[in-house]
């Protein structure tokens, strides 16, 4: 709402009353106004109002959802109706309806053609069981089977070393003239090899 400026040659302090009530006249009259337009916005708009919009945009809330979730997909679904039937869409729709990141996998070998896998995680399936059936049954391409699958995300940490280690050879014969011959061979395995020969 704009200011409210009353000129006149001689303010004073019923004049200001005067400008006071009715800027907040003019406030209230902005409020009534913009009413109906409120009520298209389906974050804002009265519960009675969302079920309107529900019911035009095929949108069916389900037992115990959430009223910010009802609102979600209310507001969302001819962006989500327009995504839908594609994999980068498929995501962006559970992206919007707050369920998060997921990985979609089709076709895959030794596998029938029409099965498709969405790749969430525990806390996932656990949080959102009743949407992620809607979600699919609504959003879902059709004579396509969908299997959730639950992934675990662990973290995994591996400490190096180096290990090495000496290893020698004595090898010692007789022959016929009662001499003997010894042949010592040693090696480190860090890439340094050494032979000793003796006689």
């Amino acid at each position: 709402m704009i200011k409210l400026e009353l000129p006149f040659w001689l303010g004073g302090a019923e004049l200001t009353k005067l400008q006071v009530s009715a800027q907040a006249w003019w406030e209230t009259v902005e409020h009534w106004v913009g009413w109906p337009l409120r009520q298209l916005d389906a974050e804002t708009c009265h519960v009675a109002v969302l079920d309107l919009l529900a019911w035009q945009r095929d949108i069916t809330r389900f037992r115990g959802e959430p009223e910010s979730l009802y609102r979600l997909r209310v507001k969302f679904a001819f962006v989500n109706a327009v995504d839908a039937g594609s994999v980068a869409g498929f995501q962006r729709i559970f992206q919007r309806l707050g369920i998060g990141e997921v990985r979609i996998a089709e076709r895959q070998p030794d596998r029938d053609w029409d099965i498709v896998q969405l790749h969430l995680d525990d806390q996932q399936l656990s949080d959102f069981p009743q949407l992620l059936d809607l979600v699919v049954h609504q959003y879902g391409r059709t004579c396509r089977r969908y299997e959730l699958v639950s992934t675990t995300v662990l973290q995994l940490s591996i400490s190096t070393g180096e290990i090495s280690s000496d290893h020698m050879s004595l090898t010692a014969r007789f022959d016929y003239t009662r001499t003997a011959g010894l042949t010592l061979k040693a090696a480190e395995f860090n890439n340094d090899q050494m032979t000793l020969v003796t006689r």
